[in-house]
This record gives C-alpha cells, structure tokens and sequence, in this order.
C-alpha cells in the first residue's frame, strides 16, 4: 500500500483560518476543495433551488391536481435504504401537503427484481391507485412505465439513476441526470430527489392558494429521513448533500426525530444526542437494508412511517435480528468467496485484473457486500453472483459488482455487452457499484470478458492500492475534543473522513479476540494506544501509519487513540 498525503491549497486553508474556522478544520476542509467559508453554511437558505430541477414543476402542478380531484396514489419504492427513506418521505410529505389516499408497494428484491416493471404496474392498478410515482427507480423502466400508462395510470418517476440511451416515454421525470438537467447537485439521492419534489408542491399549492407561508406545513421534519438514506446511499456528498445531511442530524441530536429512526438507535445501540454520519453509513442504514436483502423491505419502510413508539421498537428489534442473520451469511460466504478469489493466483502472484465467483449456495442478498470484501482485500474489480430464486428463472445468475477507483464498472459492463450481445440479460449501475444477470452457460463468458476490459483499462498505477491522508497530526491537536469536534462534522463519500499519516514508533503489539491488533505506539514522543481491527500481521518497530482519531473512556477519564487504516511497508 502507498500512502499519500492530499495537497492543501495554502491559499484556501488560510482564508478558512481567516473566516474563524478552526485551523485543523481549516486544513481539511481546503484538502477537499473547499474555497471559501460561505461553502460551510449549512443552512436551509443556502439549499440549491428546486426550480432547477428538470420536470419539477410539472411534477408539482401533477400531484396538486391529484390532491386537489382526491385521486389515489401509490408510491413504488426500492428495496434498499435509500429507496425506503425515499418511500417514507413521499409517504409523509404528501400527506402533510393534503393528500387523503396515499400507499406504497416496494418490490421483492427475489420475485420481482429491480424497479417498475410490467408486473408491478398491473400491481397497482390492481390495487385501486390513479397515480403511480416511483422513487429510487424508474429512469430505466421503460416497459413498467408503458404498462402504467396503458391502464390508464399517470406516471410521475422520481429517480438519480444515471439514464440509458432511452427515456421513458409519457411519464413526468425528475432526475437531475437526465439530458437537459440544470440542477448542480448531480449526486442528490434518490429520497432528496422526492423531497425536492416535495418543496416544489408545496410551493405549487402556496401559488393555488391552499396554503400560505403561514399554514404551510413544515417539511422540515423530514429531513432526519433525508440525511439517513442519503448518507446508507454511499452518494458523494457535495455541498448541496452536505447540507441536506447536516440538517437531519441537527434535528437527530436535538431529538426531533421520527419514533422509527429513534428505535433504530436504541436497537444498534447509539446515541442519538451525538449521532454522527458514521452512525448512518454502519448502524442504521445496514440495519434497514437487511430486510430487503433477507426479508421484506415493507418492514423497514413501515418502521420508518409509524408514529407508534412501541411499533418502533418491535420493528427495529426485527430488523435488528435479520441484520444478525444477514452478517452470519455473510461471514461464511466472504470466507467461501474470498477462497475462491484467492485460488484464482498462486501466492506471492499478483491478483487477476478482474474478479468473478459464483457458488450455487451463494444468496443473492449479500452478493454485493461480498463483491466489497473481495474488492477491498484484493483491490480488483470484483462480481459475485448467485443462483436466481425467482420462479422460473433457475438457469439464470444475479451477480453485483464492486470497483476501484479509475474503473468505471457500468460502462466495462456496456463494452461487454457490445463485445458479446446476448450474454448480459440484464445490467445497469455506476461507476463504482453495477449488477447484471446472466445465463449460467454464460458465466465462463462474461469472465473472461470482463477481465479482458479490465486488462486493457487498469495500468499499474491504478492497481497500486493507495491510501489518501491528511498526513501528519501535530501533537496539539491529539485532544478528546477535538475528536468531538471532527465527529460532529459531516464526512463521507467524496468528502472524506479525517484520515491521518506519520511515522511512529512501535513499543508494544498483540492480538485481541484474535483477528484485531492493539498497539502502544509512540507518536511525536507520547504514548498513545491504537487498534487495527480485523488486521493481524505484526509491525515492525517504526512504520509509517494511515489513523483515524477516536476516544475511548477508561476509570472515567477519556483518552484519544488511533484506529488504524493502514501502513506502508
């Protein structure tokens, strides 16, 4: 591994300083491209307009007619947590702007697949709705969308799926990575996508009369729902994302949040008062995504809409156990497949360019997670894929994908599907996560075929796993409130966590629960304690470290530590 240290525009980071920020926080900020302190406001007023968003107004002017002729609308979700938080958004926000009849219908990830299609159309028309909108979903469904308009249906997708080369037809769209989008925020998720939507009704409905800015309702009560599923979505949290999160976990820590996601807390065992991104990414999203990897995504979203305390927490209890049961099946098959991964080189060889496993026991539902372990330990582009459950489609194979940074997994999947038309059924994704289906006869095709893309795009440099820090962290700042400090700030995808890097000196290491390293090290000539889960190799006496701050109490007094991420050797 190579450690490398982001550049800090010096220029940036001292106008930072200049505008009151924290030096640290100064620093970090300027590594990550932030210019100026008017790039920090996170407040409502700073949120991008909704106008910009393409089809957004016909969106609006479409659901406050069907409020105002009392039509009957169903929401049509995913089955992951962006597409649940999305659902419970839509959901509550049209209700709160006056709509009376308002149901939903997620998908089974096994019987049904991935987003509307012609079966699920006939669903809800079945059910009675006049209006079908989709969320996290759509921009692709291109038969699913013709079917609803062939029942008489009005069709509203709400989506932030990169589109193929068609779009579909009749519908009103609202995604802003459609052709002719003006809207800045690219990486909105799907559930800030529908609360944009949300804000441009409510607007319609102040034009119509129905409300004023006085007896509006307030929609800011969603924005807890918002910052979850857009942070559980892994989108890059560019400036408008940033806010949209900050806001939800201001709400969150001063206790203005719905009873689902407070039960979701209480389950994984947080605290909402100090709730952080990382609490988003790997407590509570994981925990609503296990449904619809194991069970049924209505439980999570049925979580996430009641208002019923005691219906919380038995819900977040039965999340909670799926989540236990997805880890044990993920545990034995990211052993299995990390075996077979590895059997694929002899040792002290380097990896292959591209990795695919199949098993016939593996279970579709964490074939993603695991094509993440193997991408992360191999650092390849990696698919898994699992035999189809779906009635009458045993022959075929579901696989997810996994990417590194400069291999743009959809489009590799594009290249194949041109190279050898017929072999990929099914495929879609972006740039660093992508799913396809396939025939199982096929499967020794698409291998060969992938690995022949990722063997013409990837060079040296790319398959060298790097690691980007903050480098050094001065002695001073080794405090437990500054840890407080960074982890109240909002990080994630494309805006990192604080990660920093130095030469130590180790004095003492050994193994705890057997697969994790505790050290006492030396860092600029003080002891300090640090840990690197899941890591058992010994380090020699100095070595260059990559750490996260962290701060743990012991006999009452709380103490900074490192939790490690790396080490060039």
């Amino acid at each position: 591994m190579k450690i490398v240290t982001r550049d800090v525009p010096p220029r940036a980071a001292w106008a930072l300083e200049q505008a009151g920020i924290h030096p640290l926080l100064a620093r970090l900020y300027a590594a990550r491209g932030v210019l100026g302190k008017e790039e920090l406001d996170n407040g409502l007023g700073r949120l991008l307009p909704p106008g910009t968003l393409r089809g957004v107004s016909e969106a609006a002017v479409l659901l406050a007619d069907a409020i105002a002729a009392d039509r009957r609308l169903c929401i049509v979700a995913d089955y992951d947590c962006d597409g649940a938080t999305a659902c419970a958004v839509a959901v509550r926000g049209l209700r709160l702007l006056g709509a009376k009849n308002v149901r939903y219908l997620v998908p089974d990830r096994v019987v049904d697949g991935y987003g509307l299609t012609r079966p699920i159309a006939q669903r809800v028309h079945a059910q009675g709705a006049d209006v079908l909108v989709t969320v996290d979903n759509g921009i692709a469904s291109i038969d699913g969308v013709a079917a609803a308009l062939e029942l008489g249906l009005q069709v509203l997708v709400t989506d932030h799926h990169l589109p193929g080369a068609e779009l579909p037809q009749g519908a009103t769209i609202v995604n802003p990575n459609q052709p002719g989008c003006a809207f800045e925020s690219k990486s909105i998720a799907g559930v800030g996508v529908m609360f944009y939507v949300l804000l441009a009704l409510r607007a319609e409905l102040r034009a119509r009369g129905v409300f004023d800015e006085r007896t509006q309702p307030k929609l800011d009560a969603l924005l807890p729902l918002v910052a979850l599923g857009t942070v559980a979505d892994v989108v890059k949290l560019d400036a408008n994302n940033r806010r949209l999160v900050a806001q939800g976990l201001k709400r969150i820590r001063a206790g203005a949040l719905p009873c689902g996601i407070a039960a979701l807390f209480q389950a994984a065992g947080r605290q909402p008062q100090v709730a952080t991104t990382f609490d988003f990414g790997f407590a509570l999203g994981p925990r609503i995504n296990a449904a619809g990897r194991l069970a049924d995504m209505t439980l999570g979203i049925e979580l996430l809409l009641t208002d019923d305390a005691a219906r919380a927490a038995e819900l977040a209890r039965t999340l909670d156990g799926i989540n236990r049961e997805r880890r044990e099946i993920e545990g034995d098959m990211r052993e299995q497949a990390l075996a077979m991964a590895e059997s694929l080189f002899d040792e002290g060889e380097e990896p292959p360019p591209a990795i695919c496993v199949f098993d016939p026991d593996f279970h579709e539902g964490v074939v993603g997670i695991v094509a993440s372990r193997i991408k992360d330990k191999l650092h390849r582009p990696s698919f898994v894929f699992a035999a189809s459950q779906a009635p009458g489609k045993e022959h075929e194979l579901k696989g997810s994908g996994r990417s590194i940074p400069g291999f743009h997994l959809r489009d590799a999947l594009d290249l194949v599907a041109k190279r050898h038309p017929g072999v990929l059924l099914r495929f879609g994704g972006h740039a660093m996560a992508a799913g396809c289906t396939i025939a199982e006869e096929h499967l020794d095709v698409f291998e060969q075929a992938l690995a022949q893309v990722a063997q013409e795009w990837l060079d040296a440099a790319t398959l060298l796993r790097s690691l980007h820090t903050d480098g050094p962290l001065a002695p001073e700042y080794r405090r437990a409130d500054l840890v407080d400090t960074l982890h109240q700030e909002v990080w994630g995808q494309g805006f990192a966590p604080p990660v920093f890097s130095e030469e130590v000196e180790i004095v003492s290491q050994k193994l705890v629960g057997e697969k994790h390293l505790a050290i006492k090290l030396r860092h600029q000539g003080q002891a300090v304690d640090g840990i690197w889960f899941g890591h058992t190799q010994p380090l020699p006496a100095r070595v260059k470290l990559a750490f996260r701050l962290d701060a743990d109490e012991w006999q009452g007094t709380r103490r900074v530590r490192f939790l490690v991420e790396g080490a060039e050797l």
